[in-house]
C-alpha cells in the first residue's frame, strides 16, 4: 500500500501552499460556501412552480449534488491541488480551448452569483430599513454593495479563517432561526403542514417537468461544495479527510434546507411566499412569530449571509482570472497587479463590471441565480465524465474511488438539467451563451497575444515575459 504521507510531502515543495486546514476547519468552510442566497432569496421562486411542495426539488438538488460531489472526492483525493473542474478537464481530455471554457465558467458563476447575492442584499436593506420597494432604488444599492465589494476585494482584505468562521455561524443562525420560527408557529397554531404535500403548477405543465425546472432553480442553493477542491492544496491529509468531510457538511446543510422548505410553506401561504421576491425567508418570520425581536434582525441576518456569498464568490473570479493570465490562459494585463496592495486590480475591475452589467440590466435574483446554476450544472456534466475517463490514469498514493455507477447517473442528471427541456426560461441561455463568448474573445486574443510574444521576447523584459507568457528558465 502507498504511504498515505505522500500526499502531505507533495506540500513540501517551495512553490505550493501551506496546508494548515484540518477536519473542523473545513467542515466549517464547506458549509459556509454552500449556505447564502440560494435558500436565502429564491424559495419562493421555487414555490412557484411546484406550489407547496417547495421541499421536493430541495431536496432532489441535493441528491444530485451529493452524487456530483463523489466524482470530485475521487479527482480531489487522487490530484491534490488547486485548480478544480478546469484542472480535471485538463487531465482529462487534454483540449486547451476547452480547459480554458471550463475555467471561464466557473469564474462566469462566481460573477452570476455574485450579482445574485447583491440584487438580494439591496432587498433585505430595504426591508431591514423600512423603505418602501423600488426597483431603480434596488439597483442603485445593489451597485454600491458590489463597488463596496471591489474597494474591500483591491484592498486585499484575505477572507480569514476567523471571519469565514463568524460568517458561518451568522448564515446558519438564520437558517436555524427560521426553523425555530416554525415549531414556535406549530405550538400556537399558526402553521399548516398539510399545505407541504399539495402540488401546484403554473400554466398547463406536467408534474415532471415542473418539478424539473424548480429542481434546476433549487440547485444554486447547493453550489459551493466544489469550491472546496480549491482547498486541497491547503488542507492536511486530504486524501483521508476530504470524502468524510464534504459528505457530512452536504448532509447538514441538506437536512436544514428541506427543513427551511418545510417550515416556509407551512407557514405562509404559496400565494404570498410567491410574491415575497428575494426576502422569502423575512415573510416566515414575520409571519411565524409577530412581535419577537427575530424578524427585526433577520433582515440584517440575511444581509450578512449574502454579503459573504458575493464577497467569497468575486473573491474567487478575480484570482481565477489572475492565475489563468499567470499561466498564459488570458491576456498579460489580467496578471497585473497593484504596487504596493498586491491585489489583481485589472482582474477584480474586470469581473466587477461584468456583475456591475449583470445587476443593471439583468436584475432579477431568479435568472441571475437560475443563470448561476446552468454554468455550474455544464461544469459538473464535464466532471462526471472526467472522473470515469481519469480511470486508467494511476497515482503512486492510495485516494476515494467512486463506484462506477455514481458519476453515470449524476452526468445524466446534471445534463438533463441543463437543457432547455426543464422549462428554464431562455433569459438564462441568453445570458450564460454573452457571458461565455467574452471568454471566447479573450482567449482568441490571448492566442495572438502569445504568438507575438514568442516571436518576438526581446521587445519586452524578462520579468514582463514571465509574467505574460509564465514560461520558466
Amino acid at each position: 500500500m502507498a504511504d498515505l504521507r505522500s500526499t502531505e510531502q507533495m506540500a513540501e515543495h517551495k512553490d505550493e501552499l501551506k496546508r494548515v486546514l484540518g477536519p473542523g476547519l473545513l467542515l466549517l468552510f464547506i458549509i459556509g460556501d454552500i449556505l447564502g442566497t440560494g435558500i436565502y432569496a429564491l424559495t419562493g421562486t421555487v414555490a412557484k412552480e411546484v406550489g407547496g411542495m417547495v421541499w421536493l426539488p430541495f431536496l432532489l438538488a441535493f441528491t444530485v449534488a451529493v452524487m456530483t460531489a463523489f466524482a470530485y472526492l475521487e479527482l480531489v483525493t487522487k490530484y491534490p491541488q488547486a485548480g478544480g473542474a478546469a484542472v480535471y478537464t485538463n487531465k482529462a481530455f487534454k483540449i486547451g480551448f476547452l480547459t480554458f471554457m471550463v475555467a471561464f465558467t466557473v469564474m462566469a458563476s462566481g460573477i452570476t452569483s455574485a450579482s445574485t447575492a447583491s440584487r438580494a442584499f439591496a432587498e433585505n436593506f430595504m426591508k431591514g430599513f423600512g423603505l418602501e420597494s423600488n426597483g431603480g432604488l434596488v439597483t442603485v444599492i445593489a451597485l454600491s454593495f458590489i463597488a463596496l465589494v471591489t474597494a474591500v476585494n483591491l484592498w486585499g482584505v484575505g477572507e480569514s479563517v476567523k471571519a469565514n468562521i463568524v460568517l458561518t455561524i451568522i448564515e446558519l443562525s438564520g437558517l436555524l432561526i427560521v426553523i425555530l420560527v416554525g415549531v414556535i408557529a406549530v405550538t400556537n397554531g399558526r402553521a399548516d403542514f398539510s399545505r407541504t404535500m399539495v402540488f401546484e403548477t403554473p400554466g398547463d405543465k406536467s408534474v415532471f417537468l415542473a418539478v424539473s425546472a424548480a429542481t434546476s432553480v433549487a440547485f444554486f442553493a447547493m453550489v459551493g461544495f466544489e469550491d472546496s477542491v480549491n482547498m486541497a492544496e491547503e488542507t492536511k491529509n486530504p486524501s483521508q479527510i476530504f470524502p468524510k468531510i464534504m459528505l457530512t457538511g452536504l448532509m447538514i446543510t441538506g437536512v436544514v434546507y428541506v427543513l427551511v422548505s418545510l417550515t416556509a410553506v407551512a407557514i405562509v401561504p404559496v400565494g404570498e411566499l410567491t410574491k415575497t421576491g428575494a426576502t422569502p425567508l423575512l415573510t416566515v418570520v414575520q409571519m411565524g412569530a409577530p412581535g419577537l425581536p427575530f424578524a427585526a434582525i433577520f433582515p440584517f441576518i440575511s444581509m450578512f449571509a449574502v454579503a459573504n456569498t458575493a464577497l467569497i464568490n468575486m473573491l474567487m473570479a478575480s484570482r481565477l482570472l489572475y492565475g489563468m493570465a499567470k499561466q498564459s490562459i488570458l491576456p498579460p494585463m489580467f496578471g497585473k497587479v497593484l504596487p504596493g496592495r498586491r491585489t489583481p486590480w485589472f482582474a477584480i475591475l474586470f469581473t466587477s463590471a461584468l456583475a456591475a452589467i449583470l445587476i443593471t440590466f439583468v436584475g432579477q435574483v431568479s435568472q441571475l441565480g437560475g443563470t448561476t446554476a446552468l454554468l455550474l450544472l455544464a461544469v459538473f456534466t464535464l466532471t462526471n465524465v472526467a472522473v470515469l475517463v481519469l480511470r486508467r490514469d494511476e497515482v503512486d498514493h492510495d485516494h476515494f474511488r467512486t463506484p462506477t455507477w455514481i458519476p453515470v447517473v449524476a452526468g445524466l442528471c446534471t445534463f438533463y438539467l441543463v437543457g432547455p427541456w426543464t422549462g428554464r426560461p431562455l433569459e438564462q441561455f441568453s445570458i450564460a451563451l454573452i457571458l461565455l463568448a467574452v471568454g471566447a474573445v479573450l482567449g482568441v486574443v490571448t492566442y495572438f497575444i502569445n504568438k507575438a510574444i514568442r516571436k518576438h521576447p526581446t521587445t519586452i523584459t524578462h520579468e514582463e515575459y514571465l509574467q505574460s507568457d509564465g514560461t520558466r528558465n
